[in-house]
């Protein structure tokens, strides 16, 4: 697998370099100490990965993702000194197509070395969803769908053209009594979810009366620093889901370690580490099935953009208790992979674009 470094700190490239070619299957492709370097690397030369850092001189890492994915689009892993400090930033750069992010290895005495085997393992699961060879060594995962550049999109190409009329929004607010068991929505997003999150949770109004609970693949370290960005763009309160946690109208939960959140039957959250095998954790599947097994009523399911499969199968279940389910169409997907899974197993009632999820959501809990 071709890799490129994108970083201005000489130290950092220094470890990087070193990482990558432990494995015998990588090769450093080029190095850039810039985004707009890093731009011109990629159009003369596509990597078939990118370590790219964020914040860098000329061109930051954002920006640099943005105008790679739009112009010569390549897998992109975020790799970031600081997790607390970047967060923006970091949840920017996945929502133009990013696939991941992980901390920048240091090693040494004062290092970290077990953020090594962490990118190593990062860059493995990546290669298999490309398509490239992965060391045999790496764990064998299933249920991956393998995705190619062409098919990773700029956040900024989607047209999104929101409904901004609060009161037409409003008019769908549910003010029936009784309505509670069935005001229950569950998302589930991966590659480019995070700023897809955002444009669908500020659509829904200040006295939404829905709980929300997410699942979004991303790293538990990364997981507050969420909740916080989120924080700053929506209307509803968003907390970290805890185990025994209640789902509660008007507040919005995200799933917040590696392990899978499941809905209990006393209808309480607890994290799980079963099962073991699923590529992904937390798991929207695994998230998704424990909801059609244990809530009492129904509610509003929806699949977005990412790689993979995961959450196709649960949405299914969903449907079949009786949900109304949602997927995101292909056009405003950053990767129709887990969307696409959904509409070919029948999950969805509704194929939608990212535009009207949030007035389908809030008109389900009117009726």
């Amino acid at each position: 697998m071709k890799i490129a470094i994108v970083n201005d700190v000489l130290m950092a490239v220094e470890v990087l370099r070193r990482v990558v070619i432990t494995v015998p299957d990588y090769q450093v492709a080029w190095i850039a100490k810039d985004g707009a370097q890093a731009v011109t690397k990629c159009a003369q030369n596509t990597p078939d990965l990118i370590l790219m850092d964020l914040l860098m001189p000329v061109m930051n890492g954002v920006e640099a993702t943005r105008h790679i994915m739009q112009n010569s689009p390549c897998a992109i892993l975020v790799v970031t000194a600081s997790v607390k400090g970047n967060s923006s930033q970091v949840f920017e750069a996945m929502g133009h197509g990013a696939l991941d992010v992980v901390s920048t290895p240091v090693l040494g005495k004062s290092g970290n070395p077990e953020a090594a085997q962490t990118l190593l393992a990062k860059i493995a699961t990546i290669g298999k969803l490309i398509g490239k060879s992965v060391p045999k060594r790496s764990q064998q995962r299933t249920g991956e769908q393998k995705i190619s550049p062409s098919s990773l999109k700029s956040q900024s190409s989607i047209q999104r053209n929101f409904r901004k009329d609060n009161k037409e929004i409003s008019a769908f607010i549910p003010k029936k009594p009784g309505f509670w068991t069935n005001a229950l929505v569950v998302i589930g997003s991966s590659t480019g979810g995070p700023k897809t999150l955002a444009k669908i949770l500020s659509h829904l109004p200040q006295n939404f009366s829905g709980a929300v609970v997410i699942i979004q693949h991303v790293d538990f370290q990364f997981a507050y620093g969420l909740s916080e960005w989120l924080n700053q763009q929506i209307p509803l309160p968003v907390q970290l889901a805890q185990d025994d946690s209640r789902l509660t109208p008007g507040r919005v939960l995200i799933a917040g370690t590696n392990d899978h959140l499941t809905l209990q039957p006393n209808l309480r959250l607890k994290y799980t580490k079963e099962p073991l095998n699923y590529p992904y954790r937390p798991s929207v599947d695994v998230f998704f099935k424990s909801i059609a097994q244990n809530w009492p009523g129904k509610g509003t399911g929806v699949l977005l953009t990412g790689m993979g499969r995961d959450g196709a199968e649960g949405l299914s279940q969903l449907r079949s208790k009786g949900w109304h389910t949602i997927a995101q169409d292909k056009n405003t997907c950053i990767v129709y992979g887990m969307p696409k899974a959904a509409a070919e197993l029948g999950a969805a009632v509704e194929i939608l674009p990212l535009n009207a999820i949030a007035p389908a959501i809030i008109k389900q809990l009117a009726r």
